[in-house]
C-alpha cells in the first residue's frame, strides 16, 4: 500500500471535527506559506537590491568627491574621505572596505588595516564599463565587491571598490524570516482556536443527532430530546401523547386547523412550535428531532392502536384467520378459532385454510388471489372442526396486508343452531302444510284404496262361488291391484318426503321433480276448491344445487299463497277462468327459473319489499302470521337464487324463483 493510500486510509477513520479540523488547518497553512514564500522572495530581492544600490550611491558619491584628489595625488585626502564614507550613520556594519584604485590598477587607499588581499582586485570594470559587482571572499566572509568608475571628464582615472558585508544582508534577511515564522505561527494558532470552535459548534449537534439516530436504530425512543442549551421537552407536558384520541397540532393539524383549540391552549407553547435562531445547522437539529417526536408520537400511538386491535382479535367471540393469499396457509388465528375447531394454536398455524373447508374456502381464496378487492361475504359454509365434524357458518374475508404480505382476514360465524332452528322452524311450516293438505291426501289415497277394495272384493266373490276367473281377466285384475298399491306408496313416500326434515348437503335437483311431487298431493284439493292448475314444464332443465326436500316446501308456500290470492278475489263458484294457477319451468342463461302465477288480487307496489319479511301479513289478525313467504325467500337466498315478483293490483301475481344452474362437479 502506497503512502498515499495509508494517508488516505487514515484520514477516512478520522472523526467529522478532526477532519474539519485537520482540512482547514493544511489549507491555512499551505496558503499561509505560500504567501510567506511569496512575501519573503519580493521583500529579499527588495532588501538586496536597495543594499545594493545604497553601496552604489557611496561608490558614486567616492568617485565624485575623489576624482580631484586621484588628480593631486593626494592620498591622505583620499584616505580621509573614504574612511568618512565607512563610518557614516550605520555604514560601518555594512561597508567591510573601500579601496581605490588608480588608471594603472595600483591601489592608492584603503580602510583596511591590512594588507589588501589579492583577490579584492579580481573584480576589474571591463572597457566602457561604469560599475560592476562581484560576490568576494574577504577573510571567509562573504562580500559584495561594487566597482564604479571615477572619471574626468570623458576619461577613467581610476575606480573606487566598496565591499558590503553579506553577513549583515543575511541577518536582515533572517529577522524577516523570523518575522513571517512568526506571522505563519499565529496564524496557524488562530486557525486551530477558531477551526476546533467552529467544528466543535458543527459536529456536537450531528453527534447529538448519531447518538438519537444509533438510539431509535435500537428500537430506544424514550431517549430525551434536548432543544436547546437548558431546555428539555417533558413528553408528559404533551397532552396528545398522553391520550392519543387528542390530535398533535403541529403534526395532525399541518393541513387542517391554523391553531389548537381554547382547551388545548399550552399546544401554542409547545417546544416543537418553536424554531431555535441559527444556522442550517440548528434547523437540521429541529428538524430532526421534530421527527423523532412524530415517530414517537406515532409510534406510541400504532403501539396502542395494536394493542386495542389485538385485544379485539383475542377477546373476539367468533373465530378469526389471517390467512396468507399467496400460499393460502393460516398466519394467525384467535383462540375461539382454537376452541371452536379443536386444534391447537400451533396446528393452526401453518395449515391449509382449505383444510377447514375443502367444499368452499377453495372459492374464497380464488376470489382474493385473481385480484379480488374489497370485502366478501359467504353465507351457510360447511367447515369441519378436528374429527371431521361438520358445522355451518357465515364468512366475512377483507384484504389486509400482514407483515408485507397480502392476506385476508377472515371472520367466521358459526351457525349451525342457527339453521337447525331454520329447519325446525320449515319443519313446523311443513306439518302445519300437510295438515292443511290432509283432505286431498286422504282424498288421493282413497282413490287407489277404492281400486284395491273393488278388485279384492271381486277376487274373493269368484272364489267364494268356486266360478272360473278367464285368467286374462284375472290378470288385469292383480295388474290394476298392484298398479294401484304402486300409486298409493308413492303418495305415501311423497308425503313422507315432503314432511322428512331435510339434510344440510344439497342434491342436484331436476325443478320439475318437486313441482310434480306437490302437485300430486294437492291438485285434488285444489280441484275440490275449483282451482285450476296450467303446467308449462320444459323437460331437459339443467340441474340445480339444492335440497328436493326443500323445493316442495317452496313450490307449496307459493302455491299455497296463490290459492289466498285467488280466493280473496273470486269465489269458490266462479269461472274456473278466474280460479287458475300456472307453473312454469325453464332456463335462461345460466339460471334455472320455476314461475307460479296466480289470478288473484295481486300485490300492492309498497308491499312487494316487504312480502319476505318474518311476521309481514295483508291477511286480517288470526289468519296466519306471514311466515310462508318468508321462508320461501331464506330456502331460495340459501341456494344462490332470487325471487322477483311481476304483476299489478287486482290482476294477479307472478311469482319468479331463479336459482344457478349446477356445474359439473356436486357443490355442497
Amino acid at each position: 500500500m502506497t503512502i498515499g493510500k495509508r494517508i488516505a486510509q487514515y484520514f477516512s477513520r478520522l472523526g467529522l471535527r478532526e477532519k474539519i479540523l485537520f482540512s482547514m488547518l493544511i489549507a491555512i497553512m499551505f496558503i499561509s506559506v505560500a504567501i510567506a514564500f511569496v512575501a519573503r522572495y519580493i521583500l529579499v530581492n527588495s532588501l538586496t537590491h536597495e543594499l545594493e544600490m545604497r553601496g552604489e550611491a557611496i561608490a558614486y558619491s567616492v568617485a565624485e568627491r575623489g576624482g580631484s584628489h586621484i588628480l593631486d595625488n593626494d592620498v591622505p585626502q583620499l584616505l580621509a574621505l573614504i574612511f568618512d564614507e565607512t563610518r557614516l550613520h550605520q555604514r560601518k556594519h555594512l561597508v567591510s572596505y573601500i579601496f581605490i584604485e588608480n588608471q594603472a590598477g595600483e591601489v592608492l587607499a584603503h580602510t583596511l588595516t591590512r594588507a589588501l588581499p589579492e583577490n579584492l582586485l579580481t573584480n576589474r570594470l571591463s572597457p566602457g564599463a561604469q560599475d560592476s559587482i562581484k560576490l568576494l571572499d574577504l577573510d571567509g566572509e562573504p562580500v559584495y565587491d561594487l566597482a564604479t568608475a571615477i572619471n574626468e571628464g570623458l576619461y577613467r582615472i581610476g575606480t573606487v571598490h566598496v565591499g558590503l558585508n553579506k553577513s549583515h544582508i543575511d541577518a536582515l534577511v533572517g529577522k524577516l524570516r523570523v518575522a513571517f515564522l512568526g506571522f505563519i505561527s499565529g496564524v496557524i494558532i488562530i486557525t486551530i482556536f477558531l477551526s476546533s470552535w467552529l467544528t466543535r459548534y458543527i459536529t456536537r449537534p450531528v453527534s447529538d443527532l448519531t447518538r438519537l439516530s444509533d438510539e431509535i436504530g435500537r428500537g430506544n425512543f424514550d431517549i430525551p430530546l434536548k432543544l436547546g442549551p437548558d431546555e428539555d421537552w417533558d413528553a408528559s407536558r404533551c397532552p396528545a401523547f398522553n391520550n392519543t384520541d387528542l390530535p398533535c397540532w403541529h403534526f395532525d393539524q399541518a393541513r387542517g386547523a391554523a391553531s389548537p383549540g381554547e382547551e388545548y391552549r399550552k399546544c401554542a407553547n409547545c417546544t416543537f412550535y418553536r424554531k431555535h435562531e441559527g444556522d442550517e445547522v440548528v434547523q437540521l437539529a429541529d428538524s430532526f428531532r421534530n421527527m423523532v417526536w412524530s415517530i414517537k408520537l406515532y409510534r406510541r400511538r400504532l403501539r396502542e392502536s395494536e394493542e386495542k386491535y389485538r385485544s379485539l382479535f383475542d377477546s373476539g367471540p367468533d373465530p378469526i384467520f389471517v390467512v396468507d393469499c399467496e400460499t393460502g396457509e393460516i398466519r394467525d388465528a384467535n383462540p375461539r378459532a382454537v376452541e371452536l375447531y379443536g386444534y391447537s394454536r400451533a396446528t393452526l398455524h401453518g395449515m391449509r385454510f382449505v383444510e377447514l373447508g375443502p367444499d368452499h374456502n377453495e372459492k374464497c381464496l380464488t376470489f382474493f388471489a385473481e385480484g379480488g378487492s374489497g370485502c366478501v361475504y359467504f353465507p351457510k359454509q360447511i367447515h369441519y372442526k378436528q374429527g371431521n365434524e361438520p358445522f355451518f357458518v357465515n364468512m366475512h374475508a377483507c384484504p389486509i396486508s400482514y407483515r408485507g404480505h397480502h392476506a385476508i382476514i377472515i371472520a367466521v360465524t358459526d351457525i349451525t343452531e342457527m339453521i337447525e332452528k331454520d329447519a325446525q322452524l320449515i319443519q313446523a311450516s311443513k306439518m302445519k302444510s300437510l295438515g292443511e293438505m290432509s283432505a286431498g291426501v286422504a282424498h288421493e289415497i282413497n282413490q287407489p284404496l277404492n281400486a284395491i277394495k273393488m278388485g279384492s272384493d271381486f277376487l274373493y266373490l269368484m272364489g267364494e262361488e268356486n266360478a272360473d276367473v278367464p285368467k286374462e281377466h284375472f290378470m288385469e285384475v292383480v295388474r290394476e291391484i298392484s298398479a294401484q298399491v304402486d300409486r298409493a306408496a308413492e303418495i305415501i313416500n311423497t308425503l313422507r318426503s315432503f314432511g322428512r326434515k331435510s339434510d344440510f348437503m344439497e342434491e342436484r335437483v331436476d325443478v320439475n321433480q318437486p313441482v310434480r311431487a306437490v302437485l300430486s298431493m294437492l291438485r285434488r284439493q285444489f280441484e275440490l276448491d275449483n282451482i285450476a292448475f296450467d303446467l308449462e314444464l320444459v323437460e331437459g332443465l339443467p340441474p340445480v344445487m339444492a335440497h328436493s326436500n326443500r323445493l316442495q316446501q317452496v313450490v307449496f308456500n307459493l302455491v299455497a299463497n296463490a290459492r289466498d290470492a285467488i280466493n280473496d278475489t273470486a269465489t269458490p263458484h266462479d269461472d274456473v277462468s278466474r280460479r287458475r294457477i300456472t307453473i312454469r319451468t325453464g332456463a335462461e342463461e345460466f339460471m334455472v327459473f320455476i314461475e307460479v302465477e296466480d289470478t288473484g288480487s295481486g300485490i300492492d307496489e309498497e308491499d312487494r319489499e316487504k312480502i319476505f319479511e318474518p311476521f309481514f301479513t295483508t291477511k286480517e289478525a288470526g289468519q296466519g302470521m306471514g311466515l310462508g313467504l318468508a321462508i320461501t325467500y331464506g330456502i331460495v337466498k340459501d341456494y344462490g337464487g332470487d325471487i322477483r315478483i311481476r304483476g299489478e293490483k287486482g290482476k294477479g301475481a307472478v311469482f319468479r324463483m331463479q336459482f344457478p344452474a349446477a356445474k359439473g362437479v356436486n357443490r355442497q
